[in-house]
């Protein structure tokens, strides 16, 4: 199939991409990391367009970019004319007579899909409510360049998986053959909505299990990751905080793992929630090499949609 198949392709969500283009994007993202081959995006520009602050996605854009030889242009949302009443449609529009990518940071799945429906050019979901797929992928490189397979792994997600986080790990690792285990209160609004559960099952090669014991999701596990409990903009913080304590990743916890498994979040990590010091700050924790490959997985994410 090769890279060429992704050229001028939208990256929307994890479905938009097959088992065999994960693993070639990955394998792309590790030798641009190492240096042995040497991608340019020379005069090709992206259109950054921001509804959601950020520190990581920002960065790694813009700093990715640069250093492929291309320019980055940072756009506030509640700056332009959508906030005065311009359609997404007609912003798309313009957007890719300028730029040769576009990546969008939104609240709204629905508004990225509008976008990409209107624009020329390759649209890259920088986050959503619904998904993350740039985070993934640069989980995914982190867990390959830590345990060398991602086939065949245990992958306990703790907390709430009902969002973005869990929705893009649950489908991009189980279709790579990880069993994904969310450990989650069992009410609906902390649990993957059943329609994406079931199109995510079809695509799997590893099991998807949500249970609400803790312990049962760490057991044995290879990796043990984690999110932010309180995303921007979310109501009810202490009540959520409440219903997920029960989930926070401590040392206890993290003895039901397997010894040498590796603990991940994408960060910014709300310590003393979610997380302690004692798991963020040990020899377990990968977060900041997790944080750095963004930078790498999202360069072949570009360099693949560009086709270069």
């Amino acid at each position: 199939m090769g890279l060429k198949n992704l050229k001028g392709r939208h990256l929307l969500s994890d479905f938009d991409l097959s088992a065999e283009e994960y693993l070639e994007v990955l394998d792309l993202a590790e030798k641009m990391k190492s240096g042995k081959v040497e991608k340019k995006l020379t005069n090709k520009s992206l259109v950054m367009l921001f509804q959601k602050p950020s520190t990581r996605t920002r960065l790694s854009f813009e700093i990715g970019m640069s250093r492929l030889g291309g320019h980055a242009v940072f756009v506030d949302m509640s700056t332009t004319q959508l906030g005065r009443g311009e359609t997404i449609a007609d912003t798309a529009r313009v957007m890719a007579r300028y730029a040769d990518l576009i990546m969008a940071r939104l609240n709204s799945q629905e508004d990225l899909e509008e976008i990409a429906k209107y624009s020329r050019v390759p649209v890259i979901n920088g986050l959503t409510d619904m998904f993350h797929p740039c985070q993934v992928m640069a989980d995914l490189l982190t867990v390959k360049e830590k345990k060398k397979r991602i086939a065949g792994l245990k992958i306990a997600f703790l907390g709430d998986c009902g969002f973005n986080m869990f929705n893009s790990t649950a489908i991009a690792f189980s279709k790579l053959g990880a069993d994904v285990y969310g450990g989650c209160p069992d009410k609906p609004e902390y649990r993957m909505k059943p329609e994406l559960l079931e199109r995510a099952l079809k695509e799997a090669k590893g099991k998807i299990v949500l249970t609400a014991e803790p312990v049962e999701a760490v057991k044995d596990a290879d990796v043990v990751m984690t999110d932010t409990w309180v995303s921007m903009g979310q109501k009810d913080e202490e009540k959520r905080i409440r219903d997920l304590s029960p989930y926070q990743v401590n040392p206890a916890l993290m003895k039901h793992a397997k010894p040498d498994a590796i603990f991940m979040h994408c960060l910014p990590a709300h310590r003393g929630h979610e997380v302690v010091d004692e798991v963020a700050d040990s020899p377990q924790s990968v977060i900041f090499d997790q944080a750095e490959n963004r930078l790498h997985a999202q360069n072949a994410i570009m360099v693949a949609l560009l086709g270069e």
